[in-house]
């Protein structure tokens, strides 16, 4: 579900979207329905599993990491030295 996401551009809404996913197989996974009136962080809890935006921010920090441990020649390292021209 999170495949790539290190490089997202993500806005709020589309956060939302991919949390509300990850609840709805959260709570098939527990056999519970919204009916069951169980807040999602008892449902999170009873799995084991962090919020999914702290998910995503944990892979972007990584890859940052990642990025900086490259070679200063390497393409990656020399896209992410760019700096912007303000005209």
């Amino acid at each position: 579900m999170l495949y790539g996401s290190e490089c997202w551009a993500v806005k709020q809404q589309q956060l939302h979207k991919v949390n509300v996913a990850e609840m709805r197989m959260l709570r098939w996974m527990c056999g519970k329905t919204r009916r069951d009136r169980i807040r999602n962080i008892e449902i999170q809890r009873q799995v084991g599993v962090a919020p999914i935006d702290t998910k995503i921010r944990e892979g972007r920090l990584r890859w940052f990491g990642h990025l900086q441990r490259r070679p200063t020649n390497a393409p990656t390292r020399k896209l992410h030295s760019i700096e912007t021209v303000e005209i």
